[in-house]
């Protein structure tokens, strides 16, 4: 059995701790892992003869669990809205709630989470029904 730790900026939820163990646990040979989203690290326990420490970083890659957090910034431009005040904060939306702002702002929904967070896309519309998470 070989044991690898390894970084990852983006596990920074609890929600995360849970999506990484899944991934990880679906690989062939990975026998344990050990998360902490307050420490941002992971350890895996694995059988060397079924897989490697550079498989298990592409697989995390690839779910977006490598690199660095990426936070959008604001463009400092004021935005105007449909009754012609001016706002001076930009925002983002989850699809689920279209253009919809408690402060009375329209914000075209993007089709993508408010903060870059793997494991989570924008939320299925009534006519798409549930996920499945079986």
């Amino acid at each position: 059995m070989t044991s690898v730790k390894i970084d990852l900026p983006i596990m920074y939820a609890d929600h995360h701790v849970v999506e990484v163990r899944r991934i990880l646990l679906e690989v062939p040979g990975v026998e344990a892992v050990d998360a902490s989203s307050a420490f941002r690290v992971v350890k895996i326990e694995y059988d060397p003869n079924k897989t490697s420490e550079d498989a298990l970083k592409q697989v995390l890659d690839a779910n977006g669990y490598l690199g660095d957090l990426q936070v959008p910034l604001e463009s400092g431009k004021p935005a105007v809205g449909s009754n012609g005040a001016t706002y001076f904060r930009h925002t983002a939306a989850y699809e689920a709630v279209g253009t919809v702002i408690s402060f009375g702002q329209e914000i075209p929904a993007s089709g993508r989470p408010l903060w870059p967070c793997p494991g989570m896309g924008s939320a299925p519309t009534m006519d798409e029904g549930e996920p499945d998470h079986g």
